[in-house]
Parts: C-alpha cells; structure tokens; sequence
C-alpha cells in the first residue's frame, strides 16, 4: 500500500529544488522586480506607439487610407478620468479640435475602443448605417433588466417588433393626438400649481412642476392613469422616487463598464446593489398596473417583455421633457425681448386652447424651442453610443473596426462656428426663413441639428416630446410673465447625468397676467360708475371701451 502510494504522489521532485537552486533565489526580490518592471515596460511600449490609448493597440486605427488620430490617454485607463470628471461633452469637443480631430476622434476608456464624431456628415454616416444599430449595453441597463428594452436590444426581429409597437400604439400621429386632451389637462394643472406657488413664496422653483407634469403624461400615454400632484400619495412619491433613481443609474459614469475586472471585487458607485434593489420596486407597479390591463381586456400577453418595454419609458420619458422646457424657460428669462416676441405671436395669432395644430402653425415658438436645442441639446452624446458590428469604411478614408463604441458629440456641432454662426448667442431667428434663417428639421433629418438622433435607433418619441414642449411653452408663457428672481439668479451652469440638465434648478417670479389686467381695468372702474348717472349712452361707450382696454392689455 505504501508503494502504491508512493508511485501516484509525482509532485515530490517540486521539494528537492530548493536544495538544488537555493531557496533564497526563489523568492529574490530581484527576480520578482525584474518580472514586473518588464510588463511594465511592454504596456508603456505598447500605449506609447498607440495613438488613442491601449485599445487601439496593434495599429487599429490605422486600418484605413486616413488613420483616425486621437489622445493616448493613460495606460490601462486610457481617457476615463477625462471623461469621468466634468463635462464630457465639452472636454470631448475641446480634445478634438486641438487635435485637428472632429471628423473622427479616437480613445480609450479603460479596455473599450472608443470614436466619436464632432462633424455632421461624419455623424451622418454613424448614425444612419445598418452596420452601427447595435447599442453597447451598460452594466447599469443589465441590471435594471433593460437588454430586452426598445433601447438596448440588439438589431434584429425583436427590436422591431418592439419598434413597430411604439410606432403604432404610443407615438403613431393618430395616438399623439388621442392623448391631447390629458396633456391638455396635465398643463392645466401645472399652471395651478405654479400659481399657488407664485402666491405663497413670491418665487417658482420650476423644475419640480413639469417633472410632476412629465411624469403623468407619460403614464396617461402608456398606463391611462394620472394622479394628482397637488395631493402627494404613497404611490405619487414612491414613483418619484423610483423614476429619481433610475435616471441617476442609468446617467451613472461607471468604471466598471470599460473595466470589466473591476465589478469582481469593487462596485465604486453601489450601480448593481441600487439596480438590484430598485427592480423589484419598479416591476410590483409596473406588472400590477399591467396586470389591471390585462385582465379588463382578458388577453395573455408576455407581461415580462411589456413590463421591460415600459420601464424604459418611464425612466427616459419623464426628466428629458421637463429638463428641456427648464432650458428654454431660463434662457427666455434671461432675454425677455425674446420673451416678449413670442408672447406676442401667441396672442396674435393662437386661439387660447392652443391646440397641437395651433402650435404647429406658430414660427417663432418653434424656432425657440428649436434654438434651445442647439444651446443646451439634451443628450449632448446622443445620451446613448452605438456599437459597430464590423468594420465600417467611411467616406473620409477612415476605418472603423469592429466592436468599436461609436459616440456622436452633438453638442460639439451645435457649437462649431464652421457650421453656426455665433453659436454662443441664443438668436431663434436664425431658424426663421422669413428672416433668412433655415428651417431645420430636428428629427434627424438634418445633422447640423438632430438632438434625437438619426437612423434606426433615433428616439421614437420626438415628436411627443416635441408637442408637449411646445404647449408647455406657450401656456406658460401666454398666461404667466417670467421675470428673474433676484434672490436666485439665473445661472445656466450645466450638469451631464442621463441628460444635460441645470446644475442650479430655476428659480423665477411667474406674474399672472390676467391679474395684473384685472387690477388695472378695476381701478378704472369708478370712472364708469361716476358717468353711469351721468347719461346712458355715454356709460355704454366707456363700457365698451374698457371691455377694449381689457383685450388691449391682454396682448401686450
């Protein structure tokens, strides 16, 4: 037995080498810091001769006519804390143009190979071929279960069948309009609101007033259900609540999303923790609700696949609305002439239901609105990359292999005064053909402008979002004059999380107008009174007369 044992144990020779080499060598440091030092000195090679960083390595930037030039960024992380750090969008646009790079700029962040275009046809070309419709999924949308969603799922059947079902029951011509009564509603409630606001604090904090009104135009859109802001409720706030988070989780600059290895043993932002606990919130309403649904309609559709599709919308849908019309109201405070003008158009030329054809039909709205996109374009990355699925020739020269992060800076070229001229100054004439201006068209047909994207993957509710924006606006504007609070001034300071919102909320002084023209048309009251017994023709004509003063002030 005992030599049966000894013929299975091979391993013994492992314990003579000490007496054979000296245990000492083993373990000398020497040895050990040579090792290191040397893979050291082959990562420093290899990102030195590597321009955009150690995921462009073995000249993969290099496969085209046209090489594609771009920052080295640091070993191992390449640009992350660039990016990681501040405004992404503008440190992107600043690298690009000291580098002579805004066809196409490429990085490094951490393993990922990254390009990104700051030049419209460049952005053209990514977002409308079929070889850039895959979306990189982060690990943020993994675990909020978002890979089966209309955003993050792969090119294929699926995804357009999800696509087809958007299109069709939630933003189709026919169902935008169908939904104009409740948005109609929701505007009414929000301008209560802010009346009531106005009345006890002598100031509006406005962003908290259209993410109430985003949020129940989005579940009337998609639920049928609406609740009421005025009266907090546990579901109301538990809502909030969920839609708060997701939007930070989902806006999260994650490391371990282009450091895969680091998720092993460190989570730096608690992303799958948060993740794992908000799911199983967000499903007990989302399938409880649909589940209502289900149930009055009696059908037995796949509530796992509907509860993913509209989870997305709730998390997307509800901040980006309200954060744009927070843009365009501050930027409307800070130049009342601009105000003014288009106040003039909604009484000159709007019935007051302000109906989406209404709205449609006014010029100068909807060059603000189309301004303010330029100026503060809410995803300034297109919020989301693509991933290129082989590798894609473009018409400069350039290659872009496979498995690349493609990013569109639009931002960049919004900002560009080779394709705007004074692009820092806010000017909605600019989109006035009237004027000699352009009439751009911001759904993606035109990349000088498209802060929805293009192509396959371009966000299929801009035109909801463009409505809803747009009767916001001229309700406000049209009932309400905005005049800055001086205790909080207006400060257009930026902060990028899922969209690029105001660092500091809007804080304005909303004036009812319709007060303010009660007040004066009462103190001419007592002149009418004085001549009511003076002579009955005279009283009727003064009558008439401030029933004109009265329309009189109302359009100025």
């Amino acid at each position: 037995m005992a030599l049966s044992m000894a013929a299975k144990d091979s391993s013994w020779w492992v314990f003579t080498l000490p007496a054979f080499i000296g245990s000492e060598t083993l373990v000398d440091q020497y040895v050990i810091f040579s090792i290191l030092s040397a893979m050291v000195s082959l990562a420093l090679v290899t990102w030195a001769f590597s321009p955009g960083g150690t995921a462009w390595k073995n000249g993969r930037n290099r496969n085209g006519a046209v090489p594609i030039l771009g920052p080295r960024g640091l070993p191992l992380f390449g640009s992350l804390f660039t990016l990681s750090r501040g405004l992404a969008h503008r440190s992107l646009a600043s690298l690009a143009s000291s580098m002579n790079a805004k066809q196409l700029m490429a990085f490094s962040l951490g393993s990922t190979p990254v390009v990104v275009a700051s030049d419209p046809q460049s952005a053209k070309e990514i977002l409308t071929s079929p070889h850039f419709a895959d979306r990189p999924i982060k690990q943020s949308a993994r675990s909020l279960m978002f890979s089966r969603a209309i955003g993050f799922a792969p090119n294929g059947t699926y995804w357009r069948q999800l696509r087809r079902i958007a299109a069709s029951h939630l933003f189709s011509p026919r169902r935008i309009a169908a939904h104009e009564p409740g948005r109609q509603k929701d505007c009414a409630a929000m301008l209560r609101n802010i009346e009531s606001e106005q009345t006890l604090r002598g100031s509006v904090s406005l962003r908290r007033h259209l993410q109430d009104a985003s949020l129940n135009n989005i579940m009337g859109s998609v639920f049928g259900k609406r609740y009421d802001t005025a009266h907090d409720s546990d579901e109301l706030n538990e809502l909030r609540e969920m839609v708060r988070e997701g939007f930070e989780l989902l806006g999260a600059f994650n490391f371990s999303d282009y450091l895969p290895w680091l998720s092993c043993f460190y989570d730096p932002f608690g992303i799958v923790s948060r993740c794992e606990s908000l799911v199983p919130r967000v499903r007990k309403l989302v399938n409880g609700i649909i589940e209502q649904h289900r149930m009055k309609k009696n059908k037995s559709e796949n509530v796992s696949d509907v509860s993913d599709f509209v989870d997305e919308m709730i998390f997307r849908g509800t901040d980006t609305t309200a954060l744009l019309t927070e843009w365009v109201m501050a930027e409307l405070v800070l130049h009342p002439e601009v105000q003014a003008k288009l106040r003039d158009e909604l009484d000159s030329k709007a019935a007051a239901a302000f109906t989406d054809a209404d709205l449609a039909a006014l010029p100068y709205l909807q060059a603000v609105v189309k301004e303010t996109l330029r100026v503060h374009p809410p995803g300034p990355l297109l919020s989301w990359a693509r991933l290129s699925t082989s590798d894609v020739q473009l018409s400069n020269g350039m290659v872009v292999p496979a498995a690349t992060t493609a990013m569109v800076n639009m931002w960049a070229i919004t900002h560009d005064s080779a394709v705007w001229s004074d692009p820092l100054e806010f000017k909605p004439e600019r989109f006035l053909a009237a004027l000699g201006g352009a009439d751009v068209d911001v759904r993606g047909g035109d990349l000088r402008l498209a802060p929805f994207g293009a192509g396959r993957r371009v966000c299929p509710g801009k035109n909801l979002g463009m409505a809803t924006v747009a009767l916001w606006v001229a309700k406000l504007v049209r009932q309400f004059e905005w005049v800055e609070d001086k205790a909080a001034p207006v400060d257009l300071s930026e902060v990028l999380k899922l969209s690029c919102e105001m660092k500091y909320p809007l804080s304005a002084v909303a004036v009812n107008r319709n007060t303010v023209v009660e007040a004066i048309v009462a103190k001419l009251q007592p002149i009418r009174e004085f001549i009511k017994t003076d002579e009955q023709d005279r009283y009727q004509r003064v009558t008439a007369c401030l029933n004109q003063t009265r329309i009189l002030l109302r359009t100025t």
